[in-house]
């Protein structure tokens, strides 16, 4: 399989919703999401699983709920002005 380039955001919940009073924003090349957010998991050293998929992007809970992850494609026109991480 290929390897594809993902943009990762992590963000804080509150009452299970994304919070945003902090984030991170990576650039993680892997052959998957699932690829990407283990790579995610080795950084954070958070464990993580999927909980929706939408038809462009997922979304991942860690396992303690503080904190959720979207993942999506990255694309240079749509994510290059965010300060990125690369992983």
């Amino acid at each position: 399989m290929s390897k594809k380039s993902f943009f990762v955001e992590v963000t804080d919940t509150y009452g299970g919703e994304a919070n945003y009073s902090w984030v991170t924003r990576h650039k993680i090349t892997a052959s998957s999401e699932r690829g990407a957010m283990r790579k995610v998991g080795r950084y954070s050293g958070l464990s993580w699983h999927c909980v929706d998929k939408y038809s462009d992007f997922q979304r991942w809970d860690s396992e303690s709920g503080a904190t959720c992850a979207f993942i999506e494609e990255f694309h240079d026109v749509r994510h290059a002005h965010y300060t990125i991480n690369t992983l």
